[in-house]
């Protein structure tokens, strides 16, 4: 069987990665590649850059993000940046908790889990292999065997700082197995590994009665003390706490600011001088990413607690917010579908988009700003030109509401709706419309919604089926005009003819005849009027397009119908206006003719072959295209 020999493949692949030598061989390593011997926080970065950075919508993208988060490019950039970056360079921000803090749903969960997934490989790597104490528990760094006197020498020589002491069982074996010759103490190679509970830990807090602090710190082996003699001989004890299990690497905290006040104070120790008490030890030291997550409500209620700030002084928190990038939650939607095992049902196009805009709008803060709507501000967030704004106004606008993201319809409901619609019996394929049905139906069940915040969503439902009206409008009316793009260029390339002859007072030579006409202003006006340029206004728009196409031809670039929106929006227009009646007489008809089933026909195959259609959604969106326009 072929996965039989795909897992004989993954096992010599992972036996390849196996290393064991001494103490000595590995300062011939570390020498080779001092990355080796890198901090924990400097791994996390460097493993996160190696996947490189790439630019997107004039944002910074990681692209280790890049295959589960959507939309949280400026989120990511300031949390890699900010801290990732800063605490590999060891500055005083390592000595922090990492606080993701943002609503639920947003992605907290899933940049921990990459996290975590990201290490275990990249420890697999050339690049990423680290190397432990053979036997250790807590797979200590090996550098930690030199002697304090001696470290200051070792990093003039070979660069590299050593922080920490051995382990106390550590400390033990060089001594009774190895009689203080560290040279022969053996080192291994040190995979990560989330469920061997290798350099990564995840500790959820429980019952604080019942709840046990040697789940962060480890325990008397009472089976051990009678060998031993003493609870003090670290022989005795198991290092098999999160904190012990964690080091070198990431310990995830699950709902740390629900947990018991004892299990917190552990972790000020350790942020601040890298070390925590366990059993009659002395400090042990731990080298370790502390990540945890919360939403905005708990970490308030948190702060507004007088007893934690001196937890709270030792915690980055970094905002997590909400995707406001329609294209980009139309994306989060796709993956959690494709993540299902619905294969079965079709799901029409704009349907995921038309439920993305309904949960963008709820997410966006209304501007201050003259002449932005929440609709254009979705859109200039999208990347999405709109005319009269620039780059600026989307930085303003940006900086307006700096916690715009916080709040809103997240994506775990609108996905939860989508499958409610999805499942119903014999259901083979889902619309736009399903969609903003299951969303309303949904509003009513949503246990957090007040009856104000119903009524805005309920008005944002309406918004989104006004959007997806243009949408399904403008897919017939490219189905019907099969050349749509051709007919479009012809019909701007006369357009700007026109407008050069009439902005410079010339006349046009007809192309059949060679007689020279007047600029034709009835075919001006007629496009013009679509967008509402009045006729007062007409000759500032006219040499507006014409100062817009000589910018183009003084860059060499190609002036397409495209490059002006309104111009594009008039033209669009224009070409409906042409064939309302057809597509309006074709998509009602109760009894179609032989011509018009034909066109209907071509219609239905043109959206099938070229749109993406399935023969359901397709027969649908022309009934609903129909119905659109005979009211």
């Amino acid at each position: 069987m072929d996965i039989i020999k795909k897992i004989a493949d993954y096992q010599a692949r992972e036996q390849k990665l196996v290393w064991e030598g001494s103490f000595k061989e590995y300062l011939d390593l570390v020498k080779e590649n001092p990355n080796v011997a890198q901090t924990a926080h400097s791994r996390v970065y460097n493993m996160i850059m190696s996947y490189g950075i790439a630019e997107q919508d004039s944002d910074k993208t990681y692209n280790f993000f890049n295959s589960e988060i959507f939309g949280l490019d400026r989120a990511i950039e300031k949390l890699v940046e900010e801290y990732f970056h800063s605490a590999a360079r060891r500055l005083d921000v390592r000595k922090r908790i990492l606080l993701l803090m943002g609503p639920v749903s947003g992605g907290k969960s899933t940049i921990v889990n990459m996290l975590k997934k990201g290490l275990e490989k990249y420890t697999r790597t050339e690049e990423g292999a680290l190397y432990g104490i053979k036997g250790c528990p807590m797979h200590e760094e090996p550098l930690h065997l030199i002697p304090h006197e001696l470290r200051a020498d070792f990093e003039k020589e070979i660069g590299i700082k050593i922080e920490g002491d051995l382990c106390p069982l550590c400390q033990v074996r060089v001594d009774a197995d190895y009689k203080g010759r560290i040279e022969d103490v053996p080192v291994e190679r040190v995979l990560f590994s989330e469920t061997k509970r290798i350099g990564i830990g995840t500790f959820s807090p429980s019952d604080p009665k019942s709840q046990d602090i040697a789940e962060l710190t480890g325990s008397i082996d009472f089976s051990t003390i009678s060998e031993f003699g003493s609870e003090s001989d670290p022989r005795a004890y198991r290092f098999d706490g999160e904190l012990n299990k964690s080091n070198r690497g990431l310990m995830e905290f699950q709902e740390m600011l629900k947990a018991d006040e004892k299990f917190l104070w552990n972790l000020l120790s350790l942020t601040q001088e890298g070390n925590f008490k366990a059993g009659r030890f002395a400090l042990i030291s731990a080298d370790e990413l502390i990540i945890a997550h919360t939403n905005e409500a708990e970490y308030k209620s948190f702060i507004s607690n007088k007893k934690n700030e001196a937890l709270q002084s030792r915690m980055i928190v970094m905002p997590i917010p909400y995707n406001l990038k329609l294209n980009k939650e139309e994306k989060i939607y796709k993956k959690l579908i494709d993540q299902s095992d619905i294969k079965d049902v079709h799901i029409a196009p704009h349907a995921l988009k038309t439920a993305a805009i309904f949960s963008i709008l709820t997410r966006l803060k209304d501007s201050k700003k003259q002449g932005i709507d929440i609709l254009k501000k979705m859109r200039l967030y999208d990347g999405q030109d709109e005319e009269g704004f620039s780059v600026t106004d989307l930085e303003e606008l940006r900086n307006e509401h700096p916690d715009e993201g916080m709040t809103g319809i997240d994506p775990r409901y609108v996905i939860n709706r989508i499958s409610s619609a999805l499942i119903k019996e014999d259901t083979k394929c889902i619309n736009s419309l399903d969609l903003l049905r299951a969303l309303k139906d949904g509003l009513d069940q949503h246990p957090s919604i007040t009856r104000e915040e119903r009524e805005k969503y309920l008005n944002y439902i309406a918004i989104a089926r006004k959007e997806y009206d243009e949408l399904a409008k403008n897919e017939v009316q490219k189905a019907f005009v099969y050349s749509f793009e051709e007919s479009a260029k012809t019909l701007m390339d006369n357009y700007l003819d026109n407008v050069e002859a009439y902005v410079n007072t010339t006349k046009i030579r007809d192309p059949i005849t060679g007689e020279e006409l007047e600029p034709d202003e009835r075919l001006m006006r007629s496009i013009e009027e679509q967008i509402g340029v009045s006729e007062n206004a007409k000759k500032g728009f006219r040499e507006e397009i014409l100062i817009r196409l000589s910018a183009y031809a003084r860059k060499g670039k190609r002036f397409e119908y495209q490059s002006h929106d309104r111009l594009r929006e008039a033209i669009q227009k224009k070409l409906f206006s042409d064939l309302k009646d057809v597509v309006k007489i074709t998509t009602s008809s109760k009894t179609p003719d032989e011509n018009q089933l034909k066109k209907i026909n071509n219609v239905s195959k043109q959206l099938i072959e070229e749109h993406h259609y399935c023969p359901v959604c397709a027969n649908e969106l022309l009934k609903y295209v129909g119905s659109l326009l005979n009211r």
